[in-house]
C-alpha cells in the first residue's frame, strides 16, 4: 500500500505487501521488499536494496551519497537487511569506489533515533546503535555489539562480535570480541559477562575467556602475551575468536585496559 502523497518513482521495485506511508520519497534504483513499513517522512536514494519486514519511521535518510570529498557520483550501494527497525532522524549513506563500494547491514538490528551509518561500513546482525552514536566510514561493527548513545566510531575501526560500547564513548581503537569499553578515548574495562550469560554461554568457556583476558592484556606487549598463551586456553572457540581478531590487518591499534 502506497499513500497517495508518497512520491515513488515508477523504476523501483517495490513488493506488493510494502507500505509507504505520507510524503515519503523513493528513488528510482531502490528496492523494497515482502512486510516492511516506510512511515511517514522517509527519503530512500540510491541503488539501496531494503529486506523485508524493515521498519522505518519518519523522517529517516537513507542511501544519501557519502559524506566523502572524494566521491565523485560513482554508482555504489547501500545493502540492508530483514527485520531492521531505523527510527527517526536515523541517516545512513550507500558505500565509496575505494572503500569497496557498498554499505551493508545484515538482519535483525535496532537503530535509534539520530544515528548516523557513514559509507562502505558493515554491520552485522542483533546490533543495537543507540540514540545519536555516528560511525564513520569504514567501520566494522560484528554481531550482537551494543553500541551506546552518543558514541563517535572513527573510521576504519572494528568491534568485535558481542562487544559492548558504553554511551558517549569516543571509539578510535579496535574493541575486542566480547569487550567492554568506556571512556573519552576509549578503554577496555573488562568482558562482556552479562552478554555472554544471555547467549548461554556455558561457565567453562566463561572462565577460559576471562583467563584469556587477563594474560592478554597482562603487559603492554600483546604479541608477546599472545605467544605465552597456554595451548589449552588457545583451543577454546571463543579464546581462539580473540586471538585472531587482534592479529588480524587492521588499520586502529587494539584498545587495551587503563594503565595500572
Amino acid at each position: 500500500m502506497i499513500h497517495k502523497t508518497a512520491i515513488v518513482d515508477k523504476k523501483a521495485k517495490i513488493s506488493a505487501k510494502t507500505i509507504i506511508g505520507p510524503y515519503s520519497i523513493v528513488g528510482p534504483n531502490v528496492e523494497i521488499g515482502e512486510g516492511t513499513e516506510i512511515q511517514s517522512h522517509v527519503n530512500i536514494k540510491g541503488n539501496t536494496t531494503i529486506g523485508n519486514n524493515t521498519k522505518i519511521f519518519p523522517f529517516a535518510s537513507v542511501g544519501t551519497d557519502p559524506q566523502d570529498l572524494k566521491y565523485q557520483g560513482e554508482e555504489t550501494k547501500l545493502e540492508i537487511g530483514n527485520n531492521n527497525i531505523i527510527r527517526e532522524h536515523v541517516t545512513i549513506n550507500t558505500g565509496t569506489e575505494g572503500g569497496g563500494g557498498i554499505t551493508k547491514i545484515g538482519n535483525n538490528n535496532l537503530i535509534m533515533i539520530g544515528a548516523h551509518i557513514a559509507h562502505d561500513c558493515m554491520v552485522g546482525n542483533n546490533v543495537v546503535i543507540a540514540n545519536s552514536a555516528a560511525i564513520a566510514g569504514h567501520a566494522q561493527v560484528s554481531d550482537d555489539v551494543i553500541i551506546g548513545g552518543n558514541c563517535g566510531i572513527q573510521q576504519f575501526t572494528r568491534i568485535g562480535r558481542m562487544a559492548m560500547i558504553g554511551g558517549m564513548s569516543g571509539v578510535s581503537r579496535d574493541v575486542i570480541p566480547y569487550g567492554l569499553s568506556f571512556g573519552n578515548r576509549n578503554y577496555l574495562e573488562g568482558i562482556n559477562l552479562i552478554g555472554l550469560r544471555r547467549k548461554k554461554v556455558s561457565n567453562k568457556e566463561i572462565l577460559a575467556l576471562s583467563e584469556d583476558y587477563k594474560e592478554i592484556f597482562k603487559t603492554k606487549s600483546l604479541h608477546e602475551n599472545l605467544a605465552k598463551l597456554s595451548e589449552s586456553l588457545k583451543v577454546n572457540t571463543y579464546v581462539r575468536e580473540v586471538i585472531d581478531f587482534i592479529n588480524h590487518d587492521k588499520k586502529r591499534p587494539i584498545c587495551t585496559p587503563l594503565s595500572k
